[in-house]
């Protein structure tokens, strides 16, 4: 689990960076105002959360039998995919149905965060 959440976050966030610059320079001519910010939002979206992956991996390394941090990575990564994949595709192409996508990558988003507190609270001892 962790090698391959650790990965996922490191190529999320070059990822997330390399989008972020080929948005600001190559589609600043193609996309209008709205869909650059669009565009903006899947990569913030997708860096934050790719570093919260990374995260989750470091910390699976202490705490190897969490079923906690197993969903929290689990969701985050959903999230990122269904989130900034909706968004960016959005984007590129217009479709507006996709909309529908981008909140259950949010809801993804939202309870990988809940079950990292909830592992906090439950499973690391001062």
């Amino acid at each position: 689990m962790t090698r391959f959440y650790l990965l996922s976050g490191a190529l999320g966030g070059l990822l997330s960076v390399a989008l972020g610059a080929f948005g600001a320079h190559a589609l600043k001519a193609q996309l209008s105002e709205r869909y650059l910010e669009v565009w903006g939002t899947a990569t913030d979206y997708q860096l934050y959360h790719s570093l919260a992956l990374v995260l989750v991996a470091v910390l699976s390394i202490l705490f190897k039998d969490s079923r906690k941090l197993r969903w929290s990575a689990r969701l985050f990564l959903t999230g990122i995919i269904l989130f900034s994949g909706s968004l960016y595709i959005l984007a590129i192409t217009g479709i507006s149905w996709l909309g529908a996508i981008t909140p259950l990558g949010g809801v993804s988003l939202m309870l990988g965060w809940l079950f990292l507190a909830i592992f906090s609270v439950t499973e690391i001892s001062d």
